[in-house]
């Protein structure tokens, strides 16, 4: 599965979450951190809803990069 993530950049480092996923958030030092964690959370989350019985959600979230002229 792959799943959209968001990664802001703060002024102490990085935040990253899914969308399609809600609660699954990681935060970092640094971006390579950052994505590093957000994967170990995704698995992480995903093994914690498969152990309760719940339905995982399917990756529905898509994301496109919108340039303007600033």
């Amino acid at each position: 599965m792959k799943y959209a993530v968001i990664i802001e950049k703060g002024e102490d480092g990085y935040g990253a979450y899914v969308p399609d996923l809600p609660g699954c958030i990681a935060a970092g030092d640094t971006k390579d951190e950052v994505v590093k964690l957000i994967q170990e959370a995704i698995e992480f989350h995903i093994e914690g809803l498969r152990e309760d019985g719940q339905t995982i959600p399917e990756p529905s979230s898509t994301i496109e990069i919108i340039e303007v002229a600033a």
